[in-house]
């Protein structure tokens, strides 16, 4: 990952994060006292580990810390004289600012995490395709993904079948490849963006999944994934555990268990609440678990209290397991 990308959704950039998100913001100050301010490089040599002030330092000081002293803060400032400014932070807030016009366009939804390896054979590819058809009739929103391959691509599928709207935040590198190019295969150039920062793209699917008013029908999805998928879905579950997302209108949260995919990381976060790192109920209450589809669109009809009539899923009877590798797939 590159180290443009390294900030993350929680971390933000103060006023240039949109309120709906949630995120509390506070006016940093430079502290009063001035021993609390950071000190030069040089200074660090002579104050060893204490908090003394520079100016002290330096008249405690023999003639040849002094000096050592003078010539080390003159190489400092030449320095810093010479290094260009970061152009990092202003890129990332534009790139960021472009997420949110396109969630604000297009229209919050549900939001879906998931693996970009496995191939369209693959059983859980289909049921993908077939759960995001019909939560996206059932909550009558926008389907959002990475706009990548996989499963990713299972998800839009789904919703081209469902006639809704479709949004992505696409990425120039996936699963430590980058991206022959930055267009999408199909999607209209107007429902997707391309990213080159990962903290853009995670602060635009948050966005896309936090409710701005009660009528908002949103959702996060995680499907079966790998390094990147596992980290969006800490990540949303400490934003959630932190009431930075859901904080004003909850947001459902699944874990699609397919083929028991996620039985070990489950066991392994009970194993936490053995240690007391992890308290009792903390992880079930952050999410939903479910083992099929049928599961999780009932979960959503209960969550947004949709009438009975409504509920005309059109899905598959659940597969027995198959537990095939998506390489061989």
């Amino acid at each position: 990952m590159e180290a443009a990308a390294a900030s993350s959704v929680g971390a933000g950039f103060g006023p240039q994060l949109r309120p709906a998100l949630g995120f509390r913001h506070s006016q940093r100050r430079a502290p009063s006292c001035p021993c609390l301010r950071p000190l030069r490089p040089a200074a660090r040599l002579l104050c060893g580990g204490g908090g003394a002030r520079p100016r002290g330092t330096i008249a405690a000081a023999s003639a040849g810390q002094r000096r050592q002293l003078g010539q080390l803060e003159a190489e400092a400032e030449a320095g810093s004289a010479l290094s260009p400014p970061r152009s990092s932070t202003h890129e990332v807030r534009e790139e960021m600012t472009r997420c949110f016009d396109l969630v604000r366009r297009l229209g919050r939804g549900a939001v879906y995490l998931g693996s970009s390896r496995v191939p369209p054979t693959h059983p859980h590819f289909l049921q993908t395709t077939e759960l995001a058809r019909e939560i996206a009739r059932l909550l009558d929103c926008t389907t959002w993904t990475g706009a990548g391959p996989g499963l990713m691509d299972a998800a839009i599928q789904g919703a081209i079948e469902a006639d809704k709207p479709i949004g992505g935040l696409k990425i120039a590198k996936e699963a430590g490849e980058w991206t022959s190019s930055g267009f999408h295969p199909y999607l209209p150039s107007e429902t997707y963006l391309t990213c080159r920062f990962f903290s853009a793209r995670k602060h635009g699917l948050v966005d896309a999944a936090v409710r701005s008013s009660p009528s908002d029908r949103t959702a996060v999805i995680a499907l079966p994934g790998g390094i990147g998928t596992l980290d969006e879905l800490f990540e949303i579950m400490a934003l959630i555990q932190l009431e930075r997302i859901g904080s004003e209108l909850p947001v459902p949260f699944l874990l699609l268990n397919y083929d028991s995919y996620y039985s070990k990381l489950l066991d392994f976060l009970n194993d936490c609440q053995d240690w007391g790192t992890v308290a009792p109920g903390e992880v079930a209450a952050l999410w939903k678990v479910c083992d099929g589809n049928y599961e999780a669109l009932e979960y959503l009809a209960e969550f947004y209290n949709v009438p009975a009539a409504e509920r005309n899923y059109q899905i598959s009877p659940q597969l027995k397991q198959h537990r095939t590798s998506y390489a061989t797939s």
